[in-house]
């Protein structure tokens, strides 16, 4: 059985490794073609683009991974029906079970692959690819730290401790630097929104340094233009650049503050679920088969999990937007299609048992 288990699972692997190698060549080549519209803005130029899709490509594969895994799992396994090896395998008294059993262990070494990604790979990959993106097109210097967000605009040096979202900041600090490098003003504000081209900063206290001494100053507004825009903190808060642990704590420190959480709930579950769901991916795809897809060729298949990998990704997309505009359980919206693709699978199971 051991080496039935190596085989089948050997199988799945190679299978989804190269059904993801082809699709990420695809997502690069999509992407390419849209970043080229950015080129030749600032300092963006054709290296930066294809230094940019080389970065975001981990993430790229986090999100087609079960479609990956699909395919894969369809073509692999349905070579081994082509060529009658899993008709002799029943043939020879092994069950349907057994073989699932065996290509689900191949999909725990393809789960490990996706955590491994989606963890530790593409949340450091893709701030680095928006950050240098933001950079090179605006022309302004970030950095993320775990004091807040600092970038720079000209002689101004900005510290956003917390963002409740890309266009609504609080707790924000600048710093104006005269040409020596002395410090003009240094600036507090309680909040600001962006209003139209602008901020609105909001509860100000102000410091105006000379050579005559300070002088403190409140405000209830004022308007502050900045080159900083809300695409260059969409990066900050955007949840695909947080792994399972960072979402938690942020989450706990939005809820602590009483703001909405919702987006990064979803972000969170689905982060959960998805290395399940190479697992149901798997699963589904030996009965389909076992069943219609026994005697059809490669094409077929393809475009049978093609097929049904769009769908779920559709599905996927559809309820994470549901669950913030509708006020859907989280954990419901991120779960529903594999459960939904689990339950199909549990029917071919039963039809070709």
């Amino acid at each position: 059985m051991k080496i039935l288990d190596r085989y089948i699972g050997r199988t799945v692997v190679l299978s989804t490794l190269i059904s993801l190698l082809v699709l990420l060549t695809l997502v690069a080549f999509i992407t390419l073609l849209e970043e080229m519209e950015d080129v030749g803005r600032g300092a963006y130029q054709t290296v930066d683009a294809l230094y940019y899709i080389l970065l975001i490509l981990p993430r790229g594969a986090y999100e087609i991974f079960p479609v990956a895994v699909l395919l894969g799992s369809l073509i692999g396994l349905g070579g081994l029906a082509s060529h009658s090896e899993l008709i002799a395998m029943r043939a020879a008294g092994i069950s349907l079970a057994r073989i699932i059993f065996s290509a689900l262990k191949g999909g725990i070494l393809v789960m490990l692959l996706v955590v491994f990604i989606g963890e530790f790979v593409a949340p450091n990959s893709e701030n680095r690819a928006e950050v240098m993106r933001a950079e090179k097109i605006a022309e302004q210097i970030t950095l993320k730290t775990k004091y807040g967000f600092w970038a720079r605009d000209g002689n101004s040096y900005i510290n956003i401790r917390y963002f409740p979202s890309n266009s609504e900041l609080k707790d924000i600090y600048i710093y104006e630097f005269l040409d020596n490098r002395d410090l003009k003003v240094a600036t507090h504000a309680g909040s600001a929104v962006y209003q139209g081209d602008h901020w609105l900063l909001k509860d100000i206290k102000q410091s105006r340094f000379s050579d005559e001494g300070v002088v403190s100053t409140r405000l209830e507004s004022a308007s502050w233009d900045s080159m900083l825009s809300p695409n260059l903190i969409d990066i900050v808060v955007r949840p695909s650049l947080l792994p399972i642990w960072g979402l938690y704590q942020y989450i706990q420190f939005m809820h602590e503050n009483g703001q909405e959480a919702r987006v990064y709930e979803v972000a969170f579950w689905s982060k959960v679920v998805t290395p399940l769901i190479t697992l149901v991916m798997v699963f589904l795809s030996v009965p389909i088969v076992f069943g219609v897809l026994r005697s059809v060729g490669i094409g077929q298949r393809i475009f049978v999990g093609a097929l049904l990998g769009t769908l779920f990704l559709m599905m996927n997309k559809a309820f994470a937007n549901m669950a913030v505009v509708y006020q859907l359980n989280p954990l419901f919206a991120s779960s529903f299609p594999g459960l939904l693709l689990l339950a199909i699978g549990l029917w071919f199971v039963r039809k070709h048992h």
